[in-house]
């Protein structure tokens, strides 16, 4: 059972913009990191951001440096994933995940330590 539920996913033009929500279901995710993956067809998964359970840290893969912007609620138990300027490139399958790390101020993109996942939401850019 997927402790995470994704929404906000769909069908944009490039050059267009979504915004990614993710909600922990069962779980609290203060003091988790908390990353966004994608994984397209016929590739691995790859982290897109993370925030770090501080909050006080981000990381970003290179391709999305500028165009993305991953964001946390707390008081919502939620985390958000900003996609503007997107690109062909950039369709897949969206998963947001959570873990703790020794720092709260620690991101990661590798997806292995993650251990909190979602079932992911599809972003299709189109022209």
């Amino acid at each position: 059972q997927s402790q995470f539920v994704e929404s906000g996913g769909g069908l944009v033009q490039p050059g267009g913009s979504l915004r990614l929500s993710c909600a922990a279901s069962d779980f609290t995710v203060n003091s988790y990191a908390i990353g966004w993956f994608r994984q397209a067809p016929g590739k691995e998964r790859e982290g897109v951001a993370c925030i770090s359970g501080s909050g006080g840290s981000t990381k970003y893969a290179d391709s999305v440096k500028g165009r993305f912007t991953i964001s946390r609620d707390n008081t919502k138990n939620m985390a958000f994933l900003q996609m503007n300027s997107l690109k062909s490139e950039d369709t897949a399958v969206y998963y947001c995940a959570a873990v703790i790390f020794q720092s709260l101020d620690y991101a990661s993109l590798f997806p292995g330590p993650f251990n909190y996942w979602g079932q992911g939401t599809q972003v299709t850019v189109y022209s």
